[in-house]
C-alpha cells in the first residue's frame, strides 16, 4: 500500500470513529457504518478489526461504557439508567450487565468505590500541602493543590472552530510532548501554521480506558477552505460553554490539573459534563516538549446540572 493510500485508509477510519463518539446515543450498525467508510459491510468488518484490534461491536460496546463512567463520575447525581440511554442501550438493566462485565462491579457500587478514593485522595492532598510537608517548590508551583486555586475556574462561551489534527495513540504525559516536538511542529512549520494558535485534544479518560488505547489530537485552528495533507484531519470543535482553568507547568505535571478540575471543581460547580470534547487550547506554535514549561488553558464543556 502507497503511503497516500494508507493515509486515505486512516482518514476514512478516523472519520468513522469521529462519527461513532459523536452518535453514541444512535444506532450504529454495521451496514451504516461502512457506507460512511465507503467499504462494504463484510470487508469493513475485517478492515476494522484489523485496524482496531478489536470488531466494530466491541468498540461500540467499550466506548460507550467508558463515556457512562466517565459521566457518571463526573457528575454523581446522573441517574444509572439515563447515563445507559445516553450512550445507546436499550435498558438500565443491559446496561448494568456489560458495565459488571468490563469494570468489574455494578455501575452504581463502582461510582461509590470511585468517589470514596476519590475523596480519600484529597485529604491525603491536604496532609501533603501541610507547611513542611510538601515536596519540591517546583511541585507546589505545577501541581494546582486542592481548593483555592479552582476559584481560578472561568466560565465562558467558545465560538466553533475548525481545526488540523494529527492524531496520536498512547499513553498520555510526555509522548505527547514528543509527538507535538517530532511530529506536529515540522507539520505546522511546512504549512505556515506556526503563529495560529494550537489545541490539545484527548478523547479517553486514562484511568478507565487502557492507556495504550487512548487517543488524542494535536491540532491547529485553519481557515474555511483549508485543505488538510500529510495526513492531517479536518475537525470542527463545537461552540458552547466551557470551564476553564488556566495551567502552567510541564507535561509530566498537567494530568493533575486535569484531575483537580474533574475531581475539585466540577461536583460542586452546579454543572455537569456536556456533550462535545475536553481540550486544552495553546498559544500559537504552543508545543509541548518533555520536561519544558508550557502554558494553556483546560477547558470542558459543561451545562446547568437539570439541563
Amino acid at each position: 500500500m502507497s503511503t497516500n493510500s494508507r493515509r486515505e485508509h486512516d482518514l476514512r477510519l478516523r472519520k468513522v470513529l469521529l462519527h461513532i463518539d459523536r452518535h453514541l446515543a444512535a444506532p450504529l450498525d454495521l451496514p451504516s457504518v461502512a457506507a460512511m467508510a465507503h467499504f462494504s459491510p463484510f470487508h469493513f468488518h475485517r478492515v476494522f478489526a484489523a485496524w482496531m484490534g478489536e470488531t466494530l461491536g466491541d468498540y461500540l460496546r467499550r466506548r460507550r461504557l467508558e463515556v457512562a463512567a466517565m459521566r457518571l463520575l463526573c457528575n454523581p447525581r446522573l441517574g444509572i439508567t439515563e447515563a445507559a440511554l445516553d450512550v445507546g442501550f436499550g435498558s438500565g438493566e443491559a446496561f448494568a450487565r456489560a458495565f459488571r462485565l468490563r469494570f468489574g462491579a455494578p455501575p452504581s457500587a463502582w461510582r461509590q468505590q470511585r468517589l470514596q478514593e476519590r475523596n480519600l485522595d484529597q485529604v491525603l492532598r491536604k496532609i501533603g500541602q501541610a507547611p513542611g510537608a510538601a515536596g519540591s517548590e517546583h511541585e507546589a508551583l505545577t501541581h494546582p493543590p486542592t481548593g483555592a486555586p479552582m476559584n481560578d475556574v472561568t466560565l465562558h462561551h467558545r465560538d466553533s472552530v475548525q481545526l488540523a489534527c494529527l492524531r496520536y495513540v498512547g499513553p498520555y504525559g510526555p509522548g505527547i510532548g514528543r509527538f507535538w516536538r517530532e511530529t506536529m511542529e515540522p507539520w505546522l512549520r511546512l504549512h505556515g501554521l506556526m503563529d495560529s494558535p494550537c489545541y490539545g485534544i484527548g478523547y479517553d479518560d486514562p484511568s478507565i480506558t487502557d492507556p495504550a488505547q487512548c487517543r488524542y489530537d494535536a491540532g491547529v485552528q485553519v481557515p474555511p477552505g483549508f485543505v488538510p495533507s500529510g495526513g492531517a484531519m479536518l475537525l470542527m470543535l463545537p461552540a458552547g460553554r466551557h470551564a476553564e482553568l488556566h495551567f502552567r507547568g510541564t507535561p509530566a505535571t498537567i494530568g493533575e490539573a486535569w484531575n483537580a478540575l474533574f475531581r475539585d471543581w466540577l461536583p460542586d460547580s452546579g454543572f455537569g459534563l456536556a456533550h462535545g470534547p475536553c481540550f486544552e487550547r495553546y498559544p500559537p506554535a504552543g508545543a509541548r516538549g518533555e520536561g519544558e514549561g508550557f502554558e494553556c488553558d483546560i477547558c470542558i464543556p459543561v451545562v446547568p446540572l437539570g439541563q
